[in-house]
């Protein structure tokens, strides 16, 4: 099954090149550097879906909220988790 899974931006690699744009994202307790040249306007801040190491497009923080949720419900974030360090709630 392909799964996007949502994350907030931290940073954004300003000096690569538009095809290499690079950038740390948060995934709950995980942070990793995911490629942005897919998402041109995304920005620090910014909640994105990512697959495969691409940010695939960029959503609001509700729909990443939700997203989240199910996520929880079917019980697919034990690798993003941990009962010390759950995910950040999304700010309304």
């Amino acid at each position: 099954m392909c799964l996007a899974i949502p994350g907030q931006i931290l940073t954004v690699d300003t000096l690569s090149d538009p095809w290499n744009r690079t950038g740390r994202v948060l995934f709950g307790t995980i942070e990793k550097t995911i490629n942005l040249a897919y998402t041109p306007d995304a920005a620090v801040g910014d909640f994105v879906l990512v697959h495969v190491g691409f940010a695939l497009q960029r959503i609001d923080p509700e729909e990443a909220e939700h997203i989240w949720e199910l996520l929880r419900e079917m019980e697919e974030l034990h690798d993003l988790e941990d009962a010390d360090h759950p995910p950040p709630e999304v700010p309304a």
